[in-house]
């Protein structure tokens, strides 16, 4: 009894299967009608995909976020710190300063670009050119010409680039990586005003030890606490962050 059960259950299904399979699957109703085929649904959502996972790294490159980390890195490696103020508390004070210069440019690029692809207003092309017109305006304003000009040279040799269109139409492939030389300049430029001051203090405490006798002891050991103080008294942070925020108006 219990094997014909078992014979009728397998049999059952087999013919369910067989019902199953043999219906057909259109692929016109996942898509509907005037929409891309299904292989470029997929090759978008592949490059959306690939697009929010290089995210970070687009923030680095078209914002102000690069001058912001290697100004801040330079004064904890000035002061002789090793690990204060953390790697966290720099990174999160460069991105809220990042976001505090660049809030225009997103506003911009949202109310532009991506709130009226959202509505469907636009397309997916037209929503990218207007979402990148505010980051170029901006790394046109902070761009050195002599940086633009290397890299604009260089695409000529590298790759089929006209050089004669206008500067506010040229390639991002030309205006990002000249964009960011100019920020590392910047950069280590406000870090060698930082770093000056805090050198002064380690050559003074070194030659005060070197005429005390004092061979054996560090004098960063005995500098730290004054360019610690130092510092604190100057009101370090307020006046590094207000220059830098100001380095961008």
């Amino acid at each position: 009894m219990k094997l014909k059960t078992l014979l009728f259950g397998v049999a059952v299904l087999l013919l369910t299967v067989t019902a199953g399979m043999a219906q057909e699957f259109d692929l016109s109703s996942v898509l509907p009608d005037g929409q891309p085929s299904t292989t470029g649904r997929i090759i978008q959502y592949i490059a959306i995909l690939t697009v929010l996972s290089l995210a970070p790294g687009i923030l680095i490159m078209v914002t102000s976020f690069t001058r912001f980390v290697v100004a801040l890195s330079f004064v904890r490696s000035g002061m002789g710190l090793q690990t204060t103020p953390a790697n966290i508390i720099l990174i999160s004070l460069a991105l809220f300063m990042t976001f505090y210069v660049m809030a225009p440019t997103f506003d911009r690029a949202w109310q532009n670009g991506l709130q009226p692809l959202i509505a469907n207003e636009i397309t997916e092309a037209e929503a990218y050119d207007r979402m990148t017109d505010p980051f170029r305006q901006f790394m046109l304003n902070n761009v050195r010409e002599k940086d633009l000009a290397l890299f604009d040279s260089l695409a000529v040799e590298s790759f089929d680039y006209d050089r004669n269109v206008p500067v506010e139409e040229i390639d991002l492939r030309v205006l990002i990586p000249a964009f960011m030389v100019s920020e590392l300049r910047r950069g280590f430029e406000i870090g060698f005003l930082i770093a000056l001051p805090f050198l002064v203090i380690d050559l003074i405490v070194a030659t005060l030890t070197m005429s005390m006798g004092m061979m054996m002891l560090p004098p960063t050991v005995i500098s730290l606490p004054f360019k610690v103080l130092f510092f604190v008294l100057v009101d370090g942070w307020h006046l590094l962050t207000a220059g830098l925020i100001r380095s961008f108006v």
